[in-house]
């Protein structure tokens, strides 16, 4: 079957757009049109492919199953096409580029390893690193904006669709700084936890989902006084400033706990915490570079399984 020549590239950059942003009026601003143009052209889309690709919702406009189904082809052959434009230009002609998405529980060591091994082996890649919540990041990939996403696996309703690929599975921990108060207390000092300022993953994330688990395990309140970011630099840099408890995945906090800058509190607990791995669309083939990238993330990823068993 032939694609039907009525669809233009302004009719795809109109749906990925409006997909992306989840929005007639945001989409208008971005693709520099007015809201009527950005309406007439998905109407003309969806008459051509005759399903509505969109409905109004609460929270925005959602894409309807034959839009979620239209996502996984569009955003991957308009990145296609955007590739093939560059690399006929001559940008990619001497190397490769890979562009990633990374969750914050990645990027303290199994990321920068990996791209330092690449960096050994390739004389010419560029890595693209994105960060972010898993929404917005598999947001991305699914529009062909991101190649790939690593991190940890989520129930979002945006990884529909796409390929997740189990690495390891990383647990959560309580740290303090070296000399807290709590560390004299042994188990003694679960009473006292509510008493001090917690460190923890914003509300909604896939990884405060394992933070609120572990202390509802245990019946511990959570603090009144509350950091809430992804940024592990924030987060570290905090705690080592004050008497705050970091709930903390344990790659992010692994190089201190073993230089003794930071100490885990010793009272048994521990929180599964989840699989880190690879997510993709499967409707694209990965670029060279993005296969490169996948090649060494697994052999890292290996020597870190290796060495906690």
């Amino acid at each position: 079957m032939n694609i039907d020549n009525r669809i233009k590239f302004r009719h795809l950059t109109c749906f990925l757009e409006i997909a992306r942003q989840r929005s007639f009026a945001k989409a208008a601003d971005s693709l520099a049109v007015s809201q009527p143009a950005i309406s007439k052209t998905l109407k003309e889309l969806e008459e051509i492919l005759g399903h509505p690709l969109f409905e109004r919702g609460k929270g925005g406009v959602l894409l309807t199953a034959a839009g979620e189904t239209f996502l996984r082809y569009a955003g991957p052959c308009v990145q296609a096409l955007r590739d093939g434009v560059s690399v006929v230009r001559g940008s990619e002609l001497q190397g490769g580029e890979v562009r990633v998405g990374a969750l914050s529980t990645v990027e303290s060591r199994l990321l920068p390893e990996t791209i330092a091994r690449l960096h050994a082996r390739h004389g010419a890649l560029v890595v693209q690193v994105a960060g972010g919540s898993s929404a917005q990041l598999l947001a991305q990939l699914k529009v062909g904006e991101l190649d790939l996403v690593v991190g940890r696996m989520t129930d979002s309703p945006e990884i529909q669709g796409l390929i997740f690929e189990h690495l390891y599975s990383e647990s959560m921990t309580l740290v303090v700084r070296a000399g807290h108060p709590l560390l004299a207390l042994g188990e003694g000092a679960l009473a006292q936890l509510a008493d001090y300022p917690l460190v923890l993953p914003p509300a909604g994330t896939t990884i405060r989902k394992y933070a609120d688990s572990l202390f509802v395990q245990w019946g511990i309140p959570l603090a009144a006084q509350r950091l809430e970011t992804l940024s592990i630099a924030l987060g570290r840099r905090y705690v080592l400033d004050s008497d705050a408890i970091w709930v903390a995945p344990q790659d992010a906090v692994r190089h201190d706990l073993a230089g003794g800058v930071l100490a885990e509190l010793a009272l048994g607990i521990r929180e599964p915490g989840g699989s880190i791995g690879i997510c993709y669309n499967g409707a694209r083939p990965l670029p060279l570079a993005a296969q490169w990238f996948c090649t060494v993330l697994r052999e890292v990823a290996a020597e870190r399984a290796t060495d906690e068993a």
